[in-house]
C-alpha cells in the first residue's frame, strides 16, 4: 500500500499525468463534482484524479503588450502619442527610434477618446477576432499618420493579467439614502438597501478549489481567454484569505468569446476567463473540492467604503437560480426608448427595423441588467433574492447585476477537461510556490 510522505501528498502531479497519458485518468469538472456532491455522493480520493475549474468575470487588471509595425523605417523620428480604434496606448517602453516598429501598452480598463462605449477590453475581442483596427499616431515631431493593422499583422500580441482570477469576490449594495455611481453596476446604483450585486463563480472557482495554493504556482500552465498561458506569481493585493493570480498568454491563441468589453456606470471595463486544472493530490485539496456554493461565504459590503455589513453565501446567488437569459421576442413591446438597449453592458440587444429588441445570445453576459429594465418582461432570468438582517430585521434584497457568467465559466471548464483528456493539455508542476502574507 502506498504511503503518505511527509507533506501529506498521496500521489504527484507526474502519477496524475502518467494515468492520462494512459488513458484511464479520472476527470470532472468542478460543476460536475459539486452537483453529485448536492445529490448525496461521498467522495473518495482514488475516486477523481483532476478537477477542473474556471471563472469568466469583469477583471480589471489586465493590460495587452503588442509589438507591430507600422511604418517604413526612417518615416519618423519616434512615436509620442499612439490610438488603436480610438483607444490610448502608452508607446515603449522600448525605444521606436526611426525603426516604424512600435511596442505599445494598452490598459484593459483604458476608453476611447470618441467612444465612451468601447474601452481596451473591446480593442483586445476585435483583435483577438481577427478584425481590423486602426492605428493613429502623433510624433514627436507633430506628424501625424493613420494605417490599419489586425492580429495576423501583430509578430507580439501577449495579454498580462495582474490581478485575475480571484479566490471569491465581493457583493455590493448601498445603504446609503443616494443613488450612487460605481464600477460594480451598469445604471445608478440605487440607495436604501433595494438591490445588490455581485460578482465570483462560487464553487467553479479555480482558488476555490485550491485556496491554499497548494497546486497553483509560479509557472503552472492554465488556460486564459481559451489560450495557453502561465501563472507569474500572486496578483495586486493579494493575501492569503484573498488570493489571486496574475498570468500571461498569447492573443494570437484565444478564443473572443470567452472575453470582451463591459459597461460600467463610470466607463469601460474588461471580461476574461481563466480554467485551471487541480490535481487531486491528497485528502486537503479533495476537501476543498468537495466545497458546494452553500460552504462558499460571500461577504456583502457597502459599495461606498468596502466595509463588511453582511454575509451571505454562494449558494444564495447561484443556487436555483437561472444560469442564462432568455428573450421572449412576443412579450417586447417596442418601446419609443428601449431600456434594454440603453443599458446592456454589453451590447448584447439591439433594435430591429420595426423597433422590436433583438438579443445576441452569443455575445450576452447573463449579467441580468436587461431583466429589471425591460418594462415588457421580455427578458427574463431568475436572480432571486438574499436576506440580510437589517438592524434586527429580516431584509429581502433583489439581485439586479450579476458581473460573473457562470454559464460561460462552466464551458471553459469543460473545454479544460476536453483538452485534457485528449492530450492536448500537459499539466505542469509549478516552478516555485506562491507565497502569501
Amino acid at each position: 500500500m502506498k504511503k503518505k510522505n511527509e507533506t501529506g501528498n498521496y500521489r504527484t502531479l507526474s502519477e496524475i499525468q502518467e494515468k492520462i497519458d494512459r488513458g484511464d485518468v479520472v476527470i470532472m469538472t468542478a460543476e460536475e463534482i459539486c452537483d453529485m456532491v448536492r445529490s448525496g455522493k461521498l467522495f473518495r480520493l482514488e475516486d477523481v484524479d483532476v478537477v477542473t475549474a474556471a471563472t469568466c468575470a469583469v477583471m480589471s487588471g489586465i493590460y495587452a503588450v503588442l509589438s507591430l509595425k507600422v511604418a517604413e523605417p526612417d518615416t519618423f523620428i519616434r512615436a509620442e502619442k499612439v490610438w488603436l480604434n480610438g483607444v490610448p496606448a502608452q508607446a515603449g517602453p522600448c525605444p521606436n527610434e526611426r525603426i516604424g516598429i512600435l511596442d505599445l501598452i494598452v490598459l484593459g480598463t483604458a476608453d476611447s477618446k470618441s467612444n465612451p462605449k468601447y474601452g481596451g477590453g473591446h480593442l483586445f475581442k476585435d483583435l483577438v477576432a481577427g478584425k481590423p483596427v486602426s492605428v493613429e499616431v502623433e510624433t514627436i515631431e507633430g506628424q501625424r499618420f493613420s494605417t490599419t493593422t489586425a492580429i495576423k499583422e501583430i509578430p507580439l500580441a501577449m495579454l498580462y493579467a495582474t490581478r485575475n482570477c480571484f479566490k471569491n469576490y465581493l457583493a455590493f449594495v448601498n445603504p446609503g439614502e443616494n443613488k450612487i455611481l460605481s464600477i460594480f453596476h451598469k445604471d445608478e446604483f440605487k440607495g436604501n438597501l433595494k438591490e445588490l450585486t455581485f460578482c465570483g463563480c462560487g464553487e467553479l472557482n479555480p482558488l476555490e478549489k485550491d485556496p491554499n495554493l497548494k497546486t497553483i504556482g509560479i509557472g503552472s500552465k492554465v488556460l486564459i481567454n481559451g489560450a495557453e498561458g502561465f501563472v507569474s506569481g500572486a496578483g495586486t493585493r493579494a493575501s492569503k484569505e484573498k488570493p489571486n493570480l496574475a498570468g500571461f498568454a498569447d492573443m494570437h491563441k484565444m478564443n473572443p468569446k470567452y472575453m470582451g468589453g463591459f459597461i460600467t456606470a463610470t466607463g469601460p471595463d474588461l471580461i476574461a476567463t481563466w480554467a485551471v486544472a487541480v490535481p487531486v493530490l491528497n485528502e486537503d485539496i479533495l476537501t476543498n473540492i468537495l466545497k458546494t456554493d452553500d460552504d462558499i461565504r460571500l461577504a456583502v459590503v457597502d459599495v461606498r467604503n468596502r466595509v463588511p455589513i453582511y454575509e451571505i453565501t454562494y449558494g444564495d446567488v447561484w443556487q436555483n437560480k437561472d444560469r442564462t437569459v432568455t428573450y421572449i421576442t412576443d412579450k417586447c413591446l417596442a418601446c419609443k426608448t428601449c431600456n434594454v438597449v440603453e443599458t446592456c453592458p454589453v451590447e448584447a440587444v439591439t433594435l430591429d427595423e420595426e423597433g422590436h429588441a433583438r438579443h445576441n445570445p452569443a455575445i450576452c453576459f447573463n449579467c441580468g441588467t436587461c431583466v429589471s429594465r425591460c418594462d415588457g418582461n421580455a427578458f427574463n432570468a431568475e436572480l432571486g433574492t438574499v436576506v440580510v438582517n437589517a438592524q434586527g430585521e429580516p431584509k429581502e434584497i433583489p439581485v439586479t447585476v450579476r458581473q460573473s457568467n457562470r454559464t460561460m465559466a462552466s464551458v471553459a471548464a469543460e473545454e479544460l477537461k476536453q483538452k485534457i483528456e485528449n492530450k492536448r493539455f500537459r499539466l505542469t508542476d509549478p516552478v516555485a510556490k506562491i507565497e502569501l502574507d
